[in-house]
């Protein structure tokens, strides 16, 4: 997935062959992942579909739960967010989350045991028993990346990040092709990480429009904003 990838566990299982085999099996589903949806592997069954060698009914099912949701992103964002891009599809603005939180199964199953599976900065943890503490997720600073400039505590669920400061203009809005002027980061937490990374990216593709779009459409969802002039926006859940 061209992604750093980590893990950490606390509890029963922090050690051991039963953590190994669930990191291998998550490392195995992201492979896997990567194997179905790429857009830059010729064999891949999204570059095929996009060629139009197949159909959609052709492959595995989860090609058309991606699609699906990549489609109800598209319509609840009023087209700023879509899996198709210059005319090529590419679905990885659901993908990268979508297989994360799908992987981190392996790692619920494992008894008594909290984990934070960490996939290019967004995050899904659980903690397993209450009187283990939560794990404290630090939000990077936008312009500098060695500075954390808020912290989120999570007990069960996801974060994920959208911004410009590693991958340059990579998220765009799909209506008009332009980058985020005044927007330069997202962080989203959600219960799962597939609508946090949605989310995220879907706020920063609308740019000056995401506090709005946030409070309409996901109320109650904690969400930091950082813009480009310093400032920041904090909507609280």
């Amino acid at each position: 997935m061209g992604l750093p990838i980590s893990l950490a566990l606390r509890g029963r299982h922090d050690t051991g062959p039963e953590a190994d085999q669930a990191w291998a099996a998550v490392l195995s589903d992201l492979r896997e992942a990567d194997r179905v949806f790429s857009p830059w592997r010729a064999d891949s069954f999204v570059s095929r579909l996009d060629r139009g060698e197949v159909r959609a009914a052709d492959g595995p099912p989860e090609v058309r739960e991606v699609l699906a949701i990549g489609e109800r992103a598209r319509r609840e964002s009023g087209g700023a967010f879509d899996v198709v891009r210059d005319g090529r599809l590419d679905p990885s603005g659901v993908v990268k989350g979508w297989a994360v939180e799908r992987a981190a199964r392996h790692l619920r199953a494992l008894d008594d045991t909290d984990f934070c599976l960490s996939a290019g900065g967004d995050m899904v943890v659980h903690v397993a028993t209450s009187d283990r503490p939560e794990w404290r997720i630090g939000i990077e600073d936008a312009t500098d990346p060695l500075r954390t400039v808020a912290v989120v505590s999570l007990r069960d669920g996801a974060v994920a990040t959208s911004g410009l400061a590693h991958r340059g203009a990579h998220v765009v809005d799909a209506r008009t092709g332009r980058p985020p002027r005044r927007l330069t980061s997202v962080t989203v937490v959600a219960a799962n990480l597939t609508d946090a990374d949605v989310d995220a990216t879907t706020a920063l593709a609308l740019d000056a429009d995401a506090p709005r779009w946030l409070a309409t459409h996901r109320p109650g969802r904690p969400a930091y904003l950082q813009w480009t002039d310093g400032t920041t926006t904090r909507l609280p859940g």
